[in-house]
């Protein structure tokens, strides 16, 4: 099953996506393969919350798992926080995420 997701990207162009609920992605892999975000701009760690290249705020009002202490360590170091930033590689595609709204925060380069 899919869920629609809208992704606005840096442009600030937003667009929705099909995100398949079973294949164990999470956002930032459905970012990366709609190539919403220029390549080596997203993912660089690979999503193991080691950078904040896929950070994201969270527009909708969607009910998310809690951060991991991983996350809550990568965004006290990042730019461009805000109380609404995630991770979106700790974001796991679910049929709970049905409309969620995501915008891309600024790259760090």
């Amino acid at each position: 099953m899919d869920v629609k997701i809208t992704i606005i990207d840096r442009e600030g162009t937003a667009h929705e996506v099909d995100a398949p609920t079973d294949m164990a992605m999470n956002l930032m892999e459905v970012i990366r393969s709609y190539e919403l975000a220029p390549e080596g701009t997203i993912g660089i760690c690979g999503g193991m919350a080691m950078c904040a290249s896929c950070q994201c705020y969270v527009q909708s009002d969607t009910e998310l798992q809690e951060k991991e202490d991983e996350e809550e360590a990568m965004l006290a170091e990042a730019f461009y926080v805000q109380d609404n930033s995630r991770l979106s590689c700790q974001i796991p595609i679910t049929e709970d995420l049905e409309g969620l709204v995501v915008e891309l925060a600024p790259s760090e380069e």
